[in-house]
């Protein structure tokens, strides 16, 4: 099993560092390919609203997001982390998953996401709402833990004194090894869900 994780923190060695690392380590410990990615430095540009991807099944910024999404493609899980800025996801990795989202047109039904995020105090529930978003629309398998998957601490060295986080990681890690291994399973015995798609009704019609 392969899994790609995403650190949308500047911060290498900070607070969604140290969550994403105790996943990490609990993912390499059941077994997977596990590759981590640090995008909080990246100079990454929000989505032009262009349509460009719709002929061309990536990006038109030529950047870091299209080498990621080769990588979701081969991926089984997916794990993102964030820092929590003003009750929201950084406004670097936000940019990123906009575009990775929506320009690869890959599949990624059935692949296991998860969202992890991090605070010093506050905001960490409407931050996972908005990670949790980009998972579900895509036909994704949600991971889940024993609490929401929040870490706190203002450092990275405050976070390893969150015990019930860490735990709290190494559970959603072992979920994610589960369903993984259950859904190969299950595709080889039943295949993908059929999904219909093309569907699409806006809100006010002329």
């Amino acid at each position: 099993m392969k899994v790609l994780i995403i650190n949308g923190s500047p911060h290498k060695a900070g607070t969604t560092a140290t969550a994403l690392t105790e996943a990490m380590n609990t993912l390499k410990d059941g077994g997977a390919e596990v590759e981590l990615l640090h995008v909080g430095l990246e100079d990454i540009r929000g989505c032009r609203g262009c349509l460009a991807c719709k002929k061309t099944g990536k990006c038109i910024i030529d950047d870091c997001v299209n080498e990621i999404a080769k990588k979701l493609d081969e991926a089984d899980g997916l794990l993102i982390g964030s820092p929590v800025y003003y009750a929201s996801p950084n406004g670097t990795l936000i940019s990123l998953l906009d575009r990775l989202f929506y320009s690869s047109h890959s599949d990624k039904t059935m692949k296991v996401g998860a969202a992890v995020v991090c605070a010093r105090r506050g905001g960490c529930s409407a931050s996972f709402d908005v990670l949790n978003k980009y998972l579900t629309i895509s036909g994704m398998a949600l991971a889940t833990s024993t609490y929401w998957n929040q870490v706190h601490g203002a450092v990275g060295e405050d976070a390893l004194l969150d015990q019930e986080g860490l735990a709290c990681m190494r559970n959603l890690a072992r979920n994610m090894l589960f369903l993984m291994n259950a859904i190969s399973l299950g595709k080889e015995k039943y295949g993908l869900p059929t999904m219909e798609r093309g569907i699409r009704t806006n809100f006010i019609k002329r």
